[in-house]
């Protein structure tokens, strides 16, 4: 009986052969062993508020009007955000940006838009 390697997700020793593929039977996934024997990396995918995915560089506009914590003015409608970069921020907060007349501040990706 061949060894089958563990499942490159959740690490199970219980994965098995179907067809060409190795499947978990404990987290479903499926892989092929032929392809490549490194992990697979699970990247988070980061969507504006109309869907688009979002990528390190793009620039975005606010959709609405916010509150700026510590400050006495708000960012407006149709602000444009240049050059963002996406982070596993604390809370709900994945865009790191430096926004015209603000400064440095995180967003959170459901109140902006690709330009």
């Amino acid at each position: 009986m061949s060894e089958l390697p563990p499942c490159p997700l959740c690490k199970s020793e219980y994965s098995y052969e179907m067809g060409e593929l190795l499947v978990c039977p404990e987290c479903a996934h499926e892989w092929n062993p032929s392809e490549s024997d490194l992990p697979l990396e699970t990247q988070r995918v980061i969507k504006d508020s109309a869907g688009n995915i979002l990528a390190d560089g793009d620039t975005v506009t606010i959709i609405k009007d916010m509150k700026v914590k510590g400050s006495s003015s708000t960012l407006k409608v149709g602000t444009k955000v240049r050059n963002i970069r996406l982070v596993d921020g604390p809370g709900d907060h994945d865009i790191d940006a430096k926004v015209d007349g603000f400064g440095p501040m995180n967003l959170k990706s459901s109140i902006v838009k690709k330009a």
